[in-house]
């Protein structure tokens, strides 16, 4: 009797503890294709174009989210963490790797928002561009990380970026690449100012970004585009990059005949950059299972997240791996055909 007391004692005392950790569970199921509720509680199409002409859609492309309960100002109990670790469907994890030191919640909120709109330019640039359409990129400076950094007094916001030692750079992926192939030598950018052109040579500085070291010179860029027509996406309260994909094969789907999934229910998630490379993303388990939940039988997986799949994919879900736009769409095209077979899948 007296160690039932003193255990109940101790979970209640844990109960009221803090913890370092916050838990990652399903979020909300949002399809591309269909429609979703506005701030002001209208149903709105998720995607809407103008300029161009669109076609009947069917079934589902869904894009999948995580959520995060808890955040610094609050932290889940010990009795929720150990609920949330007996679950498949949820992960533990440290708070650092949700809200890094330093960083408020509503910051936190805004640097999503900033990647969901840039998410949303290059998913339409990757599928307009599929569809043959010429998006115009220009890769441009947004902001200098410092007074200190090597690009400071070198280069100034709202550059072009024209190219890096002679090759041209259509996006933020293609410079970062060019400056990681040169492994610290001095870069030379062309870029174009009010107009003019001019060229600077840069000498990157290592430094450690998400745990890794990187050769970087100190700027945050942003990609332009100049579409033929106008895509909107309305979708509030989610944030981050990783709806790419599925908004791209949303756009798709929208502007071309009959449905890409051939009426069935299918789900996804992964990044996607304008020339259409799919990259990996956070919290596959989560979406995996709440793609499930919302009846998904095919599930689109970044090949990159492929390590995170096997072992945790729901009873009745079949799951595939994709590294492009490309890969997504022949996996839109064997689920409407019925011959999935020779597909790559996370198994």
């Amino acid at each position: 009797m007296w160690a039932v007391v003193v255990a109940i004692v101790v979970l209640v005392v844990l109960t009221f503890l803090p913890t370092a950790y916050v838990i990652q569970r399903p979020g909300p199921v949002y399809n591309t294709i269909g429609t979703a509720e506005s701030a002001d509680g209208e149903q709105l199409p998720l995607i809407e174009i103008s300029g161009a002409e669109t076609y009947p859609t069917s079934g589902t492309l869904d894009l999948t989210t995580v959520q995060v309960v808890g955040n610094r100002e609050r932290t889940p109990s010990w009795f929720e963490l150990a609920l949330a670790w007996a679950d498949p469907s949820r992960a533990v994890v440290p708070i650092d790797a949700v809200f890094p030191e330093g960083v408020s919640t509503e910051q936190r909120d805004e640097q999503n928002a900033t990647l969901m709109v840039d998410s949303q330019a290059e998913a339409t640039a990757a599928a307009l561009s599929e569809l043959g359409h010429d998006v115009g990129a220009e890769v441009e400076v947004a902001a200098l990380a410092g007074d200190d950094v090597p690009a400071a007094g070198l280069l100034e916001p709202g550059d072009e970026i024209v190219s890096a030692d002679g090759t041209r750079v259509a996006d933020a992926a293609a410079l970062r690449e060019l400056i990681q192939q040169g492994g610290g030598d001095p870069v030379e950018i062309v870029y174009e100012r009010d107009g003019v052109r001019d060229s600077v040579r840069i000498t990157p500085e290592q430094a450690a970004i998400d745990g890794e070291t990187a050769w970087l010179i100190g700027i945050t860029l942003t990609t332009t585009f100049d579409f033929p027509f106008d895509v909107k996406i309305q979708l509030d309260n989610v944030g981050g990059p990783s709806a790419g994909m599925m908004f791209a094969l949303g756009i798709v789907d929208v502007l071309t005949p009959g449905p890409l999934n051939g009426g069935e229910q299918v789900a996804g998630t992964g990044t996607i950059a304008a020339d259409g490379t799919v990259g990996p993303i956070g919290g596959i388990r989560q979406k995996l299972y709440g793609a499930r939940e919302a009846g998904a039988e095919w599930f689109l997986a970044p090949a990159a997240n492929c390590g995170e799949v096997v072992d945790h994919v729901p009873d009745g879900l079949h799951v595939f791996s994709v590294e492009s736009l490309d890969d997504a769409l022949e996996a839109l095209e064997g689920i409407e055909s019925g011959d999935t077979a020779e597909l790559p899948t996370c198994g």
